[in-house]
């Protein structure tokens, strides 16, 4: 395990604030804690984050989620344990995560519309970008 390279959450204090917030303004939304949560752990399964793997297993154990649904959630794509609204909200995660290469594509997007309404959509791929921007902070700084 590495050491910290540097304290970015006082360094930059304002900064980390804002992401915190935008972190606690999600966890209103109707999407739901075990939703987020579950997106979460893709987007830091993708992107290698340990400390975030960590904590959204956690806290999907104690909300309940089965350890067969996390044992699956790489391979949601041919698992059953996934509920629709589940998998296309999974997709357009990993689409915004790999959005170099997947271009966001209209068809995920569409997707999205059958199962979430405008602001849960909104919300949704705020909470990819958050994560994201999460999972840069710790693997960058070795968190």
């Amino acid at each position: 395990m590495s050491t910290l390279r540097l304290p970015y959450s006082t360094l930059s204090p304002d900064a980390y604030r804002g992401l915190v917030n935008a972190s606690i303004a999600l966890s209103k939304s109707t999407l739901g804690h075990s939703l987020i949560d579950l997106i979460n752990l893709r987007v830091s399964q993708i992107n290698g984050c340990a400390f975030c793997l960590q904590m959204h297993a956690a806290d999907l154990r104690k909300s309940g989620v089965s350890d067969a649904k996390l044992d699956q959630l790489a391979g949601w794509h041919v698992s059953s344990l996934f509920s629709d609204s589940e998998r296309a909200a999974l997709a357009w995660a990993e689409s915004l995560t790999h959005v170099a290469t997947d271009h966001a594509p209209d068809a995920l997007f569409e997707a999205l519309k059958d199962h979430f309404d405008a602001t849960e959509i909104s919300d949704l791929t705020i909470s990819v970008a958050l994560i994201n921007a999460f999972n840069r902070l710790a693997i960058g700084m070795r968190q």
